[in-house]
């Protein structure tokens, strides 16, 4: 019995230390990835801007971004259906390499079409890697899902420095093609996350499904479904909307470039900072009140921007833009795990991504028009109304369970 015992311990201990390695490979793949996309934003709207022959057309390269992480969402479920959660996030670096090399060519070449095309492939990166916070929840208890989930998606805290830095360190490092350098740079991060994904070791996606799952409709049927869905839509599409549109307001504004770097940077820090304690907060006081706190913060940066368009609007606007996407979408990931077996995980996930960044892509396509056409107020201010559609959906689905628990 002892000796049996032991080996139980031994096989526990085991299981304990690759799941804490799998999730801190998974840490520092989403830092690698979010610097890729966080420089991408950093520049891509006002690269667009010198290379486009429309202005309206400037965030078309973020917006293609946007698109691409939307249409990779499906097949890369079904990829990491058939071949794995590893196999799906090696495609995705690959992904990225091609899309920053590309970016790098076309910003040589002066063509608009082929920086589109780079952003669209990068965008595909982040599709594939929006399954890491998933992947940690797999390699960990369930106890624990939430916090997984947090330390993964505070992998962004490392982005937000290196992510706009990048871009400035490599500003001149090709002669006469500026910014370049700094796509070359991008490329060298998606070779370091091939490197750390081909040492993550998760069980096969094919052990996670088994069971018996029910059909798509009655899983969708869920209240604390389709408000997980909807609150993570909701948050993440005004967040990359407003901050899609930021480096063009404040050049609008006739601030410089280089106040332009600090702002995303602190908004960076405050999407994922908060992520330490995210999972804890969860736990204490449930994914919806954290989903409905963060909706109040997005409202917080809208009523910041009519107070003025000086560089500490912008500043502290962004940094509560950045606080309120993390606990709506931190919560409303967290309460997506809550509503589906192990049998239905992937299907669920697919369509929980689609849904998020196809309504990210039709706002971030309509962001450079809302700016171009109507300015910066009236952008934020098209925000609030989906904010208040969440609030009030939340809210009601929330009371709507708790009556449930009290009549079982």
């Amino acid at each position: 019995m002892s000796s049996e015992t032991n080996r139980g311990s031994a096989s526990t201990d085991k299981s304990m230390f690759t799941g804490r390695r799998n999730v801190l490979l998974l840490v520092f793949s989403q830092a690698l990835m979010l610097s890729v996309i966080v420089m991408s934003v950093t520049l891509g709207a006002m690269l667009g801007s010198m290379l486009a022959p429309d202005k309206s057309l400037a965030t078309l390269p973020i917006a293609m971004l946007v698109v691409g992480t939307a249409i990779a969402s499906l097949p890369a479920a079904f990829l990491m259906r058939h071949y794995g959660r590893r196999v799906g996030f090696l495609t995705g670096a690959c992904l990225g390499l091609s899309g920053s090399l590309l970016c790098a060519l076309a910003l040589q070449q002066s063509s608009f079409p082929l920086f589109v095309v780079g952003h669209l492939l990068l965008g595909g990166y982040q599709g594939f890697a929006n399954y890491y916070r998933f992947a940690a929840v797999e390699a960990t208890d369930p106890q624990h899902a939430s916090r997984a989930i947090s330390w993964v998606v505070a992998g962004g805290v490392v982005a937000a420095f290196v992510g706009p830095q990048l871009g400035a360190w490599g500003r001149d490092w090709m002669a006469g093609v500026l910014f370049a350098g700094s796509y070359l740079a991008q490329a060298a991060l998606s070779l370091i996350a091939l490197a750390l994904i081909s040492q993550v070791r998760l069980n096969p996606v094919a052990v996670a499904e088994a069971g018996e799952a029910r059909p798509l409709r009655q899983i969708l049927l869920q209240p604390a479904l389709r408000a997980s869905i909807l609150g993570s839509a909701v948050g993440y599409a005004v967040m990359i909307m407003v901050m899609t549109a930021t480096p063009l307001a404040m050049l609008g504004c006739g601030l410089s470039s280089a106040d332009v770097t600090p702002v995303i940077q602190w908004h960076v820090v405050g999407m994922f900072a908060p992520s330490f304690f995210t999972g804890s907060l969860i736990k204490r006081y449930g994914a919806l009140s954290i989903m409905q706190t963060g909706f109040v913060l997005l409202l917080g940066h809208v009523a910041v921007t009519l107070l003025g368009s000086e560089f500490l609007h912008f500043l502290s606007g962004l940094i509560l833009l950045g606080v309120g996407w993390n606990f709506a979408f931190i919560g409303g990931t967290a309460l997506l795990t809550q509503t589906y077996r192990p049998a239905e995980q992937l299907k669920v996930q697919a369509v929980n991504e689609f849904a998020i960044f196809g309504l990210v892509a039709l706002t971030t396509l309509s962001a450079g028009w809302l700016y171009d056409r109507f300015g910066w107020i009236t952008l934020n201010l098209a925000a609030v109304p989906l904010l208040a559609v969440a609030l009030l959906s939340t809210s009601l689905i929330g009371r709507r369970l708790r009556l449930l628990e009290k009549s079982v």
